[in-house]
């Protein structure tokens, strides 16, 4: 468990991730992290969940339509 205390930011509040924090997130200062509604309480994550729900739509589409996609390749 980290501890995390939310400070003031110009006009704006936040919160200071440790390096260690930004090391296992794999990101940096100016990177974006979204903060998304999890069943036991927030989840912070590099990752943007619509951009995810698109691409794992884009694989299926990809895998049920493999011989298409290589016959447009050649």
């Amino acid at each position: 468990m980290v501890k995390l205390k939310v400070t003031t930011v110009g006009s704006s509040a936040g919160v200071v991730l440790p390096k260690e924090v930004m090391s296992r997130l794999k990101v940096e200062k100016g990177d974006h992290l979204y903060l998304t509604e999890a069943p036991d309480g927030y989840r912070i994550t590099p990752y943007d969940p619509d951009f995810e729900q698109q691409m794992d739509l884009a694989r299926r589409v990809m895998r049920e339509r493999r011989n298409a996609l290589r016959e447009l390749a050649k």
